[in-house]
């Protein structure tokens, strides 16, 4: 992939950004989602995640099955403002 390739989407984080945080010794998800917000994003890293963890693997040499997940809040999958607030039938 090219550095300027886009990992996260939904927070417009480069492959560029990652990588400059793995080779500052963050390992961990947890630590590069807190510091440039993969996986915050409407979609919660559910397409950044895997990326990232396979970049620490590829830098570390540790199997991706043992990279430790970040935690997940709900709402984990993302829904429609429109669904919380009724829709289109008003009062």
């Amino acid at each position: 992939m090219k550095e300027t390739t886009i990992v996260c989407r939904c927070e417009d984080v480069t492959l560029e950004e990652v990588r400059a945080r793995i080779s500052r010794g963050e390992y961990n998800l947890e630590e590069i989602k807190r510091a440039c917000r993969c996986g915050m994003g409407p979609c919660q890293g559910r397409s950044c995640t895997p990326l990232i963890a396979k970049e620490i693997s590829l830098a570390t040499g540790i199997p991706v099955s043992e990279i430790g997940l970040p935690t997940f809040r709900p709402l984990v999958a993302p829904i429609k403002l429109g669904t919380l607030a009724g829709g289109a039938k008003h009062d």
